[in-house]
């Protein structure tokens, strides 16, 4: 019988050890991860772990940190050394099912001087799951306690009506603009024609003013049997909304059904076309039976349309001068394919398309530039992260 030298089984147990650590997922604290790109090599670390299915970031300015949303209803401080805090209180109950929950988090133009917080979250109907139990995204604020433990005072300012969700399709994005109103993008609840309801809230992106009224100057104001707070409709589910930092429009990013995820600019009063005109099909396989075309007359056609989705999450342009090579790139997380999407600009035009991060395996939720010019992702995990990327210099 063959016998196994010292030295061999010194190789075997160090090449072991050695894909053990390569296949464990980054730690807090751990050593720079190195990928590969087309514009050099990607660093990637961990700020912070342990978060459940984080969902949102926010920077909160001076350095102090950041906050960052759970999904199962926690609002939680990272500070700047990566520190994690308890919950914290005055969060608002939610409905905490399927995709529903505590979902995305940002901060008041003016909050340096009102300290306001703003969270979308799946919010419940009252009933049972006998008597019809349905959600529906809804919207408040509240203001940051000076030692950042709690939001105080929190208020409602927008519900999403009818609630027709059983767990699915809450969209939920905020954005505010250079004017100052908040955008919300509504997810249509899995309930398609919603989307077209000019009556329902249902696949809409709404326009508030920042107490959640509704501004005098929105598309539908004072239409019979329409919503005043619709600023833009025919949205199935918007996963990512950033501002163009170059002109200060509205993007957004949505799933399709099976194929057809989008990237589109919000314009005033137009019809995105969902469910009439769509590249995807039904997860069946038998066509959106809505659906007259990829192209349907009346709505706008998409900026940019992935025949395969990748599932498109948080977005964000890159516009600081930390990495001169990113300039002017659109960055997407993916959550089906698990990678980070850049998107290269020339002008108003997409004239490259690279694929990132892709050997890291990860859900990648969300995506911000951070103060200090390095992007921000959370990965979507029971025990998720939030990744520091960049490139090497």
């Amino acid at each position: 019988m063959h016998k196994e030298s010292p030295m061999l089984r010194k190789t075997l147990i160090a090449t072991l050890c050695t894909a053990a650590i390569l296949s464990l997922p980054l730690t807090a604290g751990a050593a720079t991860e190195n990928y590969k790109s087309e514009l050099g090599t990607v660093t990637v670390s961990q700020v912070a772990g342990g978060l459940n299915h984080p969902w949102a970031v926010a920077f909160l300015p001076d350095k102090k940190g950041m906050l960052v949303t759970e999904r199962s209803g926690n609002l939680r401080l990272v500070t700047a050394d990566g520190k994690l805090s308890a919950p914290l209180s005055g969060v608002p109950e939610v409905w905490a099912q399927k995709q529903g929950g505590l979902l995305d988090v940002v901060l008041s133009p003016d909050f340096a001087k009102d300290r306001m917080v703003y969270l979308t979250y799946s919010e419940g109907n009252g009933k049972t799951a006998a008597e019809g139990d349905k959600a529906g995204t809804a919207a408040g604020r509240g203001r940051l306690s000076a030692d950042m433990t709690r939001l105080e005072g929190f208020e409602k300012i927008f519900t999403q009506e009818p609630k027709l969700s059983v767990g699915n399709h809450f969209g939920a994005r905020l954005v505010f603009d250079r004017d100052g109103y908040l955008f919300i993008a509504l997810g249509e609840n899995n309930n398609r024609p919603t989307a077209q309801d000019l009556d329902k809230l249902q696949g809409k992106v709404v326009r508030l003013n920042a107490d959640g009224g509704v501004p005098k100057d929105n598309p539908f104001v004072g239409q019979k049997n329409v919503r005043p707070e619709i600023w833009s409709y025919g949205h199935r589910n918007p996963q990512g909304a950033t501002l163009n930092p170059w002109t200060g429009t509205l993007w957004l990013d949505e799933h399709g059904p099976k194929g057809g995820d989008e990237v589109n600019i919000v314009e005033r009063g137009q019809n995105y076309g969902w469910p009439l005109a769509t590249h995807g099909i039904d997860y069946s396989g038998v066509p959106i039976s809505e659906a007259k075309g990829k192209f349907v007359e009346g709505t706008k056609v998409p900026f940019q349309v992935w025949e395969q989705s990748p599932g498109v999450s948080g977005m964000a342009f890159y516009d600081h001068n930390q990495f001169k090579a990113w300039d002017h790139s659109l960055f997407i997380g993916a959550l089906a394919t698990e990678e980070l999407i850049r998107l290269q600009f020339d002008g108003d035009k997409i004239v490259h398309e690279e694929r990132l991060l892709k050997d890291m395996k990860q859900r990648i939720r969300d995506v911000r530039q951070g103060p200090d010019g390095y992007l921000y992702l959370l990965t979507d995990d029971d025990n998720g992260s939030v990744l520091k990327v960049g490139l090497a210099k």
